[in-house]
């Protein structure tokens, strides 16, 4: 009978793991069509870019006023163009980061709180008698509990750092003075 329990109270807990794979699993998903929309409006717009200035190339005659105009419009119009791509997508893995962090925290939580109420049940119904088991269960319970609040810590490191990351490339892109298209 207890083995049903067990399996009866382990479903909400299967529900909820299936629910955060099924939300990180969107959130990729999401990140990835928004990148391959990224890329595909990027391409177009260079694109039509490269052919209106080659078009304005070929109309010039001078080498001299050729070599000016790709140095002053060609090149700075790519280097704007390539410094928007690349804050577009810095955005999105920093929101699909920000996201999975909180699905991670959550489902670390509601692990804990798993934890913490099966524990407390298994040692509210001990039997008379088995004090001693009862004190070794709880300490190997408390170092469990340190064990997840570690995997809490170590995983809101990793997102952060990943975080962390992410601003710095866009910083390196974009140094402060420079001009946002």
């Amino acid at each position: 009978m207890s083995k049903n329990l067990l399996n009866v109270n382990s479903i909400p807990n299967q529900q909820r793991a299936i629910d955060a794979t099924q939300a990180a699993g969107r959130i990729a998903t999401e990140s990835a069509q928004a990148i391959a929309q990224i890329n595909q409006q990027a391409t177009q717009e260079l694109a039509a870019l490269i052919q209106k200035r080659v078009s304005d190339l070929m109309k010039t005659q001078d080498p001299s006023i050729a070599f000016e105009y790709v140095h002053a419009k060609v090149l700075q119009d790519a280097a704007k163009e390539v410094t928007r791509y690349h804050q577009q997508l810095l955005k999105v893995l920093k929101t699909g980061n920000k996201e999975l962090a909180d699905i991670a925290e959550a489902m670390i939580q509601e692990s804990k709180a798993d934890f913490i109420h099966f524990v407390n049940d298994a040692t509210d119904n001990a039997p008379i008698g088995s004090e001693a088991y009862v004190s070794v269960f709880k300490t190997s319970f408390n170092n469990a509990l340190q064990n997840f609040e570690f995997i809490r810590t170590t995983m809101a490191d990793s997102f952060a750092n990943f975080g962390k990351s992410v601003e710095n490339v866009s910083n390196l892109a974009n140094p402060k003075g420079a001009s946002k298209k």
